[in-house]
């Protein structure tokens, strides 16, 4: 063998090593430090392209036939999901019809004790396999307190899982499993999807028996929210069959993609109405990935309470409809104050997008890591102006609200009664004294003001822009008020503050 044929097969070894070592090393991801390289804890998801989308359709068998591809391409990554949790039986006395006189003396439980006899109570539910080494996306509501979670796989294998976090704020939660031979679905982009684009979801709706049940529809609607399922919902809507059983598994586009969660149905009846909600893909990966990474998710936090601009309040503020979300708290030492951000003022532009609604915003602050520096356009009297913010995490406590007791007097022209708060009535209310100088203790089920949101409880912060200091300022003020006016109230509830506009 010449050496110029000796040069050339070594060089074809080297980059065959090269190529295989690509290969091998394609998907591991190193963090370099003195110790060495680690492997990194972020999730390796799927990210094989399937190719269905762009199936030629020539005739209804080609249309049937892609379908199939569909539901063939994503099923085998879709599992069930089995809990079980150990409650104690309650027992009732029969001495409860009678004041149970005898507790003490025959010791038996007193009420509400439990006995000491155990039963199983069992779940059922969905998911799906989004890593090829054992992670799976489901509901939180599918797992919660449970004492034991296994799974059921497309090719019928059981398996222990094991709870690696829960979001109960987005009802997302992540179990693993440890098997080979999984089927990682591919996450797709749900910024992308679109109404009326045709959807599957796939489930095991009200039964084991009914496993991988394929069901098909379009979406219906995007950014769904105060429906009451989540603290932060955005959710998808469709009227793909999902019925209970269904939660925890996948809504998935044309090209098998996973674009949704499916977490609950709009039903009168328990049964399928043709409504149907799923958390999009893009929040599930971002509580996927912190739940792996820390078992927790942290949301960015910037202090404040915002609510959409309505037809009332932007005509008493001046401003258009549905541009910008209202400032309502600032919470003292919180990021917005230490911006100089104010109530009343209205946020225009966060983070260089537009803000068109307060649950959008909300979101998009939740979804920012904390530390994050943002900027935020906000009009104040007329005067557009620009600050920026550094994210903080978000606290765990929640603030409390009261309800005081219904006032029977109302005052007929305004449609709500409003009293000063002595600290004789604070007392009585659980209120802060101090904390306002006029409450409203009651409001007409039938007026302007009961219809636009004002309750009894309600401390008035401000009335047509001019803030509080006396109950006799409050009580100027009101006079003035003429029937047809516009009222403009700044009212605080349960410690955040809300703005109320509305005809009297």
């Amino acid at each position: 063998m010449s050496k110029k044929q000796s040069f050339v097969k070594y060089l074809l070894l080297v980059l065959a090593g090269t190529v295989v070592g690509a290969l091998v090393f394609a998907n591991v991801e190193f963090n370099f430090s003195v110790n060495g390289p680690s492997f990194s804890s972020r999730p390796n998801f799927a990210s094989a392209k399937n190719n269905i989308e762009n199936y030629p359709i020539q005739s209804l068998k080609s249309f049937n036939e892609a379908f199939v591809q569909i539901a063939e391409s994503a099923t085998p990554s879709v599992v069930t999901i089995f809990t079980e949790k150990t409650v104690n039986q309650r027992f009732i006395s029969p001495f409860d019809f009678f004041g149970r006189p005898f507790d003490d003396f025959f010791a038996m439980p007193k009420r509400g004790q439990q006995n000491g006899r155990k039963e199983i109570q069992r779940g059922l539910g969905s998911g799906v396999i989004v890593t090829d080494d054992g992670y799976i996306l489901t509901n939180n509501h599918v797992i919660d307190d449970a004492d034991q979670v296994y799974i059921r796989t497309s090719d019928n294998r059981k398996i222990d899982a094991k709870v690696i976090g829960k979001d109960p704020k987005t009802d997302l939660a992540v179990i693993k499993v440890n098997a080979k031979g999984l089927k990682p679905i591919v996450i797709g982009d749900s910024d992308k999807l679109r109404v009326g684009e045709w959807v599957i979801a796939i489930g095991s709706p009200l039964g084991e028996n009914l496993a991988r049940t394929v069901t098909q529809g379009i979406v219906s609607a995007k950014g769904r929210a105060n429906v009451g399922l989540a603290d932060y919902e955005d959710f998808i809507q469709t009227d793909a069959a999902i019925n209970p059983g269904n939660s925890g598994g996948p809504l998935v586009n044309i090209n098998g993609d996973l674009v949704g969660i499916n977490t609950a149905i709009a039903s009168r009846t328990g049964g399928f109405e043709g409504i149907g909600f799923a958390v999009p893909s893009n929040m599930a990966k971002k509580v996927l990935t912190s739940l792996i990474a820390s078992g927790k998710v942290t949301r960015g936090y910037l202090g404040i309470s915002i609510q959409d601009i309505d037809e009332n309040l932007a005509k008493a503020m001046h401003v258009k409809m549905g541009e910008g979300v209202l400032v309502g708290t600032v919470v003292e030492g919180s990021p917005a104050a230490k911006s100089g951000i104010k109530t009343g003022d209205v946020i225009l532009d966060f983070n260089n997008v537009k803000v068109k609604s307060s649950v959008e915003l909300r979101n998009v602050i939740a979804s920012q890591s904390p530390g994050s520096i943002i900027k935020a356009r906000v009009l104040r009297d007329g005067i557009i102006r620009i600050f920026t913010l550094r994210l903080e995490a978000q606290p765990t406590r929640e603030v409390a609200s009261s309800r005081p007791e219904e006032s029977a007097r109302v005052t007929a022209a305004l449609g709500f009664n409003a009293e000063e708060l002595t600290p004789a009535l604070a007392a009585r209310l659980n209120i802060k004294p101090g904390a306002g100088k006029a409450i409203i203790t009651a409001v007409d089920p039938s007026s302007n003001a009961f219809m636009a949101g004002l309750r009894s409880g309600d401390l008035i912060l401000s009335v047509n822009r001019q803030s509080i200091t006396s109950f006799a300022q409050y009580s100027t003020l009101i006079k003035n008020v003429k029937e047809g006016d516009m009222l403009f109230l700044l009212v605080e509830r349960g410690g955040n503050r809300i703005y109320f506009a509305f005809n009297v």
